[in-house]
């Protein structure tokens, strides 16, 4: 049974962008089809930006930016519009749990409460206005007799966002970068733009000065337009290794800043003091949300050679019993994949890792009796060689890769074995020895028996992985520009200030 849904979009004038405030007519007719991930159909369809509509994008944040109230206002007086637009969002909440499983194959049930973390998370960044040091004194050591740090906004700031869970990026660069003073271009993935039409409607509701968030929809040519664009200061992107190398070169040519959160290949260290049943239940529960298209996916297995094969059983047993399906039917554990390009990129990994010779101990085809829809079955590989593509190269699908270890030392080595390192976790029952191994781990998050990450927090990779954080204090930052000040005498308010 699925839960009914619209024929339509919950969105309107998906026909035009959101810039300068208002809903712009787009240079050109081009328009970019959006495909239903568990139907095949279309859903609706978006205008295409050009070159000239990046243009004028960039131009209304920059004008914004110099000339507009935004950057001069407090940040108390922008968290209040940061909790607005928040507000709006979780009104919003029900458009989007239909937008995303439709546009990238979540279970409704998990995007039931995507409109409340939504408000949440802009809801923090609002909290950081009122404990974030914006300014704070210091005693200068070169002359002068009081010294100021001022943490001032970054600038213009292009945010681009992936396919795969398109609010909670939008939450985590768009907040920040909103509380931090920056004007905002959002650039949504054409195969998930609807959450960034919620965005706009929510800012223009929240009655956001014009200019100051601005949403377009571009292919990948465009798109690098806004990475080259000089009136652009900071790059914010989540997607790709690849895409994210690219993004740097282009940003290193007119130094720009940028933050990237990339790619992953996430090693789970199983102990041999840990209950395998148990080990096996939380990475595979993990794995099955947003059906294995998460970048911090915990898909490498590392373990102790003598419990491999116990392991691997473990994990076959509770992937065989997934019930795949309709992401609206609440009894499904895991939806489809997002398109039609990822399902081929999926089965030519699980393809490629039967051919190097790993033992196919789960899935690896398609669910019976799903005839349309991008779905896939959940696999779990076995004897899996770490120098191998499939323990290798970040698959973005449902794919375990258990991978044995001579002992704890040469499965922390394993573990470390990658360009990559977002995410890891470690499986014991001695919160000490956890400890004492993700020490060991260079990996931005580390977890204890479970995945595990914390935007509230800080959320970022080592390595290939990414530069920057996002998230909390550490997400802040990244959007803000440090300057020196070096004053003479005391400046209005800092009179009774021990340096």
């Amino acid at each position: 049974m699925s839960l009914a849904v619209r024929a339509e979009a919950p969105i309107g004038r998906t026909d035009r962008f959101f810039i300068g405030g208002q809903w712009v007519v787009p240079s050109s007719g081009a328009e970019i089809d959006v495909i239903d991930s568990a139907t095949e159909e279309l859903y609706f369809k978006v205008a295409q930006a050009q070159a000239a509509d990046m243009s004028r994008a960039v131009e209304a944040a920059r004008q914004a930016f110099d000339e507009g109230p935004w950057p001069r206002l407090t940040p108390a007086e922008r968290a209040g519009y940061l909790r607005a637009i928040g507000a709006e969002l979780r009104l919003r909440g029900e458009d989007i749990a239909e937008i995303w499983p439709r546009e990238s194959g979540v279970l409704h049930t998990f995007a039931a409460n995507a409109g409340t973390g939504a408000e949440t998370a802009f809801k923090r960044y609002a909290a950081l206005a009122r404990t974030f040091p914006f300014e704070e004194p210091v005693k200068p050591t070169a002359g002068g007799q009081f010294g100021m740090i001022v943490r001032e906004p970054a600038g213009v700031v292009g945010a681009i966002i992936p396919w795969n869970a398109p609010m909670g990026m939008i939450s985590n660069k768009v907040g920040p970068a909103l509380l931090a003073g920056c004007t905002v271009i959002l650039k949504s993935a054409p195969e998930a733009p609807g959450e960034g039409y919620l965005l706009a409607e929510a800012a223009a509701a929240a009655g956001l000065p014009p200019g100051v968030v601005n949403v377009v929809t571009a292919d990948r040519e465009v798109s690098e337009l806004l990475v080259r664009d000089p009136r652009v200061d900071k790059i914010t992107f989540t997607g790709s290794t690849a895409a994210g190398r690219r993004i740097a070169s282009l940003c290193g040519e007119r130094v720009a800043r940028c933050t990237l959160e990339l790619g992953g290949k996430s090693a789970a260290v199983v102990l041999d003091d840990m209950d395998l049943a148990t080990a096996a239940r939380s990475l595979a529960q993990a794995e099955c949300f947003l059906t294995g298209q998460v970048c911090s996916s915990l898909t490498r297995i590392v373990v102790s050679r003598p419990r491999h094969d116990e392991l691997v059983e473990a994990l076959a047993g509770v992937f065989s019993r997934v019930r795949v399906g309709d992401p609206f039917d609440p009894r499904s554990q895991m939806g489809p994949l997002a398109a039609g390009r990822q399902r081929d990129r999926v089965e030519g990994y699980i393809a490629k890792g039967v051919a190097e010779g790993a033992t196919l101990a789960a899935g690896g085809g398609r669910p019976r009796g799903l005839t349309r829809g991008w779905y896939v079955e959940p696999t779990v590989f076995g004897n899996v060689d770490n120098r191998s593509v499939i323990a290798q190269e970040e698959i973005f699908g449902p794919v375990l890769s258990v991978i044995p270890a001579a002992d704890e030392q040469d499965a922390i080595r394993i573990a470390n074995d990658t360009v990559y390192g977002l995410n890891a976790a470690v499986f014991t029952d001695d919160v000490d020895r956890a400890r004492e191994v993700a020490a060991q781990l260079r990996s931005g998050t580390v977890g204890h028996n479970a995945l595990r990450s914390d935007l509230g927090i800080a959320f970022g990779g080592f390595k290939q992985s990414g530069i920057g954080r996002e998230g909390g204090r550490e997400g802040l930052l990244p959007y803000l520009e440090t300057k020196t000040v070096i004053l003479e005498g005391r400046p209005t308010g800092y009179e009774d200030t021990v340096l």
